[in-house]
């Protein structure tokens, strides 16, 4: 997992390289202070030497001035490598996501795959940047030192060096811990991130149901379990430190007691073991330092296996290997034999049906009979477990999935608008459109005059989800989006479901310039606005159970007779 990590470091090794350089410096100066501490003791005490000691300030100022330059250089281009390989992880995500099957996203949050895409690559950061910068700098001070008090004296060295493997194994275990309960603390830190994401976004229905309390109950309840993740992440953290100064304080004592032995039998000089202990105290900072770092890199793991479980998902689907581009079809559209399951459930079987090109084709039925899913076959959000999807005659996983929604435009019931200006919105389908298409489309759509309101007519800025413009509105500026994109097959889900009349009409209008020339699936709960439909096909727990026109299906008395009686009714009833 690390090692994936530092792949994406690659691109950027000359920062990386200086920052090692830097490093070395850094430790060399550290191994220097304590080598130099001997000899420059000797000369001004023992030798009396008044030109050294009157120098000793200066050049002290100027090891710590050497030593400064050298851990900026080092900090500055450790880090800015490292962010840079962060801003490639999160731009990997990101993409990777935005590759990934419809499917992937029903199954999964959209606030857990902004914690992952955000939080997660945030805490990766530190493996990335923080710790590469411990292991070249504490790595090259450790071994300076370690180095220096070796060449003093191997056998008090031997006493301090024993003792730093005992820190390894509790090391670990900690590390171990930190690991898990920092990918633990990630998913509760998803959960809080999805609460927001639905709150925020129905936040008129929470209001409307007067439910607040009951939110903000929900968001206190992950937000304490994302404290207790973290609360026992900090324990062992804490503990870290404790027990490597614990450990350590052992081969401090016995050198201590041993060099002082020497010294007071003349075995080694006072200034000897001055220079040796300067070394000795020096080298546990860093290596201290290193622990530190490998408990951070632990912490990290956690983030970075659920930042690669997005990155390794595979897309459900995929071009075959030898997909072509498919050209614009003329909009013949057929289902052969045509069965999709999730997981094993069956949610269409056996489902035949021709559109031809420019018929309307309405698709009917009680709710869950598999209106929704039949489209997205269509579009091929997913793909049948048996039979085809057949274009002008071809089955359109011969060809690349790109090319193949180049030939569909989508209305949905749900208007998904972005917050951005109305121009944009409309030509987001083809964003290379001049202000007159734009605009061509907007009056396709009855969408100009409302436009020419606002007060910066088409680059208005329509807030999240088009939050300033009303239903019917919004749904204006989506048909006005597909008219623009000029696909030859053309998909209306319940687009006049949410509509009050007046608006209803008026989308309905834009609705038939849409319609006009291209082959339309309509998926409608009011029956009336599919009256004069070329064909209705009527489907039930997954198969076609009628097919015909209105007359025809109102004759023959079965579900759509029904359906429509019963609609007919209600709408008597409102009358009276």
């Amino acid at each position: 997992m690390f090692t994936r990590i530092i792949a994406y470091s690659r691109p950027y090794w000359w920062r990386i390289f200086l920052a090692a350089a830097a490093s070395i410096g850094v430790g060399s100066m550290d191994g220097a202070f304590a080598y130099l501490v001997e000899p420059i003791l000797k000369k001004i005490f023992a030798g009396k030497d008044m030109f050294i000691f009157t120098l000793l300030p200066f050049g002290i100022i100027f090891l710590f001035l050497l030593r400064g330059v050298c851990r900026y250089t080092n900090d500055y281009f450790m880090r800015t490598a490292g962010q840079l390989a962060v801003q490639d992880v999160r731009n990997e995500i990101y993409k990777r996501n935005m590759g990934l099957s419809l499917g992937f996203f029903n199954r999964n949050p959209a606030g857990a795959l902004m914690s992952r895409v955000l939080n997660d690559v945030s805490m990766m950061q530190e493996a990335v940047g923080n710790i590469i910068t411990g292991l070249f700098r504490d790595g090259f001070s450790a071994v300076s030192l370690l180095a220096v008090i070796f060449y003093r004296n191997w056998k008090l060295a031997l006493i301090t060096f024993v003792v730093i493997p005992l820190t390894v194994y509790p090391a670990q275990k900690i590390g171990r811990r930190i690991k898990r309960l920092a990918k633990h603390g990630q998913e509760k830190m998803g959960e809080i991130a999805s609460i927001l994401q639905e709150t925020f976004s129905g936040i008129k229905v929470v209001k409307a149901f007067g439910l607040e309390e009951r939110e903000i109950a929900k968001f206190f309840d992950r937000n304490r379990d994302f404290y207790f993740f973290t609360r026992k992440n900090i324990k062992y953290e804490a503990l870290s430190a404790p027990i490597m100064e614990i450990i350590t304080s052992f081969g401090v004592a016995a050198v201590i007691w041993i060099g002082g032995n020497d010294v007071m039998h003349g075995r080694m000089s006072a200034s000897e073991f001055f220079s040796f202990v300067t070394g000795m105290v020096l080298v546990y900072t860093p290596i201290k330092r290193l622990i530190n770092s490998y408990n951070a890199m632990q912490r990290s793991m956690g983030a970075a296996e659920r930042v690669f479980e997005i990155i390794d998902e595979k897309p459900e689907i995929v071009d075959r290997p030898d997909a072509a581009e498919l050209e614009r079809v003329g909009g013949n559209v057929t289902l052969q034999d045509v069965s999709f399951r999730y997981n094993d459930e069956y949610v269409l079987r056996n489902v035949n049906l021709e559109a031809r090109r420019g018929e309307v084709v309405a698709l009917v039925g009680p709710s869950g009979g598999g209106k929704t899913t039949l489209v997205s076959l269509i579009s091929r959000f997913y793909e049948p477990n048996e039979g085809a999807v057949l274009m002008d005659g071809k089955d359109i996983r011969q060809f690349k999935l790109k090319s193949v929604l180049k030939q569909i435009a989508l209305v949905d019931q749900e208007t998904i608008l972005f917050n951005d200006t109305l121009a944009n919105n409309i030509r987001y389908g083809m964003p290379e459109a001049t202000d007159a298409q734009v605009e061509a489309a907007a009056r396709a759509a009855f969408a100009h005059d409302f436009i020419m309101t606002m007060p910066m007519g088409y680059e208005t800025g329509i807030g999240d989800r088009g939050v300033r413009l009303s239903g019917g509105q919004r749904q204006r500026i989506c048909i006005a989006r597909a008219i623009l994109k000029d696909a030859p097959i053309l998909i209306l889900d319940e687009a006049t479901s949410a509509l009050d009349t007046e608006s209803e009409q008026m989308v309905q209008k834009a609705l038939n310039n849409l319609m006009a020339n291209r082959t339309t699936f309509v998926i409608a709960h009011r029956l009336s606005t599919i009256l004069h439909a070329d064909k209705i096909a009527v489907l039930e727990k997954g198969e076609i159970v009628e097919t015909g026109n209105h007359e025809t299906l109102l004759a023959h008395g079965g579900i759509y007779a029904r359906l429509h009686d019963m609609q007919f009714q209600d709408s008597q009833k409102g009358d009276e």
